[in-house]
């Protein structure tokens, strides 16, 4: 995320800002000028004039230019992906209620021809400046604006097999550094009550109901019971902590041919940055050691990463994790390659952006016949481009469903305003597509997902690792017969030695996490931002 509207190439946005009227008291001689131009702000109050700021400065950075505030436009540098396909449109015109509807008016003008439907379903204003700590420092919540963060839990109801109209909920995952994740609280965990209530149906008010108790509000009480069928309750409270995304590690033992094979595998849930904002190591990249480290001491021939759940995040950790994973031949060469709107690409060089990025010489050292990625639909951007990233290098293999389509990433920004005292005012952070990447050969473009060479079933009361987890079937039976299971029966209620295996149902509300990639070294990059 580029922090701050503060560097030169910034302050020159802002003086295009200033003349408009936009950024509030920035002269001693033109106090409370407004949008107009006026010295009483056309009668606006604080917000108001902080909404129009806020429309204004994204328009500019989207639309007309980056690096001198408009003032030039044609000679500007738009940072939006698809801008010219975006007509000239005034930020002010009163049928955009706020940043927020200007930025959906913005997104649906450039069509994708195979789905004849909006490229853009990405870009978004982040008005808290969470996901940004999130991402970059590897803490959730206690950023600019947030004052709290979260209990650590994603869940998925499925159908009771006993009444088709009522909902079972369970536990996908835990960060094991919050709050849930302290009391033991992990994948196949069954919710069965919350707050008192320990009836759930299949209808948007009960599902409302659940996932408001337990993503939206600050504390909630549940009710858990075990794979051992023992019950505790406990009371969890919204906090911030160091985000850990391995949420579980272990060397399985695959006998081949008679020959036992030692096979990596981690469950991996966001690619929160490997170094913090003073560059310091996150617990993302000390937890990603450890595991490699444990990986290459015992010799591992076979590797599983498991992003079935992984929306992605800092493009920075992709780049750590197939550097880690990738064969010695991929050293120093490219892992993939940027595509910027027309405008930036001819001036590379001038704003400091990269064509591509290349692998380290010296790569991990793992020498792996296979790595198979375990993926979803819930498996985006920083995941994509990890897996694709490998495919010219390496025999890469996808077990599960097809990902969520997304190529694309953001820069980010962080836009600001000065209040008439002077004070630098945080408005939102930005997040609109600035590029899209391709791998080594070129191959990119999966707008409506990447397929999996194999489908599996994911069963959410199974503990990681377990021994009915189709995927880890499908990873099992390639390594030992290289050919993947066409068929498994007895479908959604299917049994292993005696578990029902259960599947969410399709109308679940989706993950409540960021679906994207995010380059925060680009922002650095771009003259006047260094």
């Amino acid at each position: 995320m580029y922090k701050r509207l503060l560097s030169p190439g910034i302050k020159c946005l802002l003086a295009a800002c200033i003349c408009a009227g936009i950024v509030v008291g920035c002269r001693k001689d033109n106090k409370n000028t407004g949008p107009s131009g006026n010295n009483n702000n056309n009668g606006k109050d604080t917000a108001a004039i902080k909404e129009d700021s806020l429309r204004y400065l994204m328009y500019q950075i989207m639309q007309v230019t980056y690096a001198d505030g408009g003032r030039t436009p044609d000679k500007g540098l738009p940072m939006y992906y698809w801008y010219a396909q975006v007509p000239s449109i005034n930020p002010f015109d009163t049928k955009y209620a706020n940043a927020d509807s200007l930025l959906e008016a913005m997104k649906r003008y450039a069509i994708n021809p195979a789905t004849k439907a909006p490229y853009d379903r990405y870009s978004f204003l982040d008005r808290t400046g969470d996901l940004t700590n999130r991402l970059q420092n590897g803490i959730s919540a206690k950023s600019i604006m947030a004052t709290s963060g979260d209990n650590g839990i994603q869940y998925a109801p499925v159908l009771d097999d006993t009444d088709p109209n009522k909902i079972r909920l369970f536990v996908l995952y835990a960060d094991k550094n919050s709050p849930a994740g302290q009391k033991g609280v992990t994948r196949g965990w069954e919710i069965t009550g919350v707050n008192g209530v320990t009836s759930f149906t299949n209808t948007n008010s009960s599902l409302s109901y659940v996932y408001n108790s337990i993503v939206g509000a600050s504390s909630v009480t549940l009710q858990f019971r075990r794979p051992d069928n023992s019950s505790v309750t406990y009371s969890l409270d919204k906090a911030s902590y160091h985000i850990n995304p391995v949420l579980f590690d272990t060397v399985m033992n695959v006998t081949v041919n008679n020959i036992q094979q030692k096979v990596g595998y981690f469950v991996f849930y966001t690619f929160a940055d490997t170094y913090d904002t003073k560059g310091t190591p996150t617990t993302t990249k000390i937890e990603l050691d450890k595991v490699f480290t444990k990986f290459k001491a015992a010799g591992i021939k076979n590797l599983v990463v498991d992003l079935r759940y992984n929306g992605g995040g800092s493009t920075n950790t992709a780049e750590y994790l197939d550097s880690a994973i990738a064969p010695a031949s991929a050293g120093g060469r490219i892992m993939y390659n940027y595509l910027y709107n027309d405008k930036l690409t001819q001036h590379l060089s001038t704003v400091g952006l990269p064509p591509s990025v290349s692998f380290p010489a010296q790569t991990g050292g793992l020498n792996l016949a296979n790595v198979f990625f375990i993926v979803s639909r819930n498996t985006a951007s920083a995941s994509e481009l990890t897996l694709n990233n490998l495919k010219p290098y390496m025999n890469v293999k996808l077990v599960g469903d097809s990902t969520y389509g997304k190529p694309v990433g953001f820069i980010g920004f962080n836009i600001s305003m000065y209040d008439e005292n002077h004070k630098e005012k945080y408005l939102a952070d930005l997040y609109s597509i600035n590029f899209e990447t391709t791998n080594a050969n070129k191959e990119g473009g999966y707008y409506t997902g990447i397929g999996p060479d194999a489908k599996a079933v994911d069963y959410v009361n199974l503990p990681w690792g377990n021994a009915g987890d189709q995927n880890l079937k499908q990873v099992i039976s390639y390594i030992q017969s290289n050919k993947f299971i066409t068929a498994f029966p007895n479908g959604r209620l299917a049994r292993e030695a005696g578990t029902e295996l259960l599947s969410p149902i399709s109308k679940a509300t989706p993950l409540s996490t960021f679906n994207g990639m995010v380059d925060f070294r680009l922002g650095k990059r771009i003259v006047g931002g260094r």
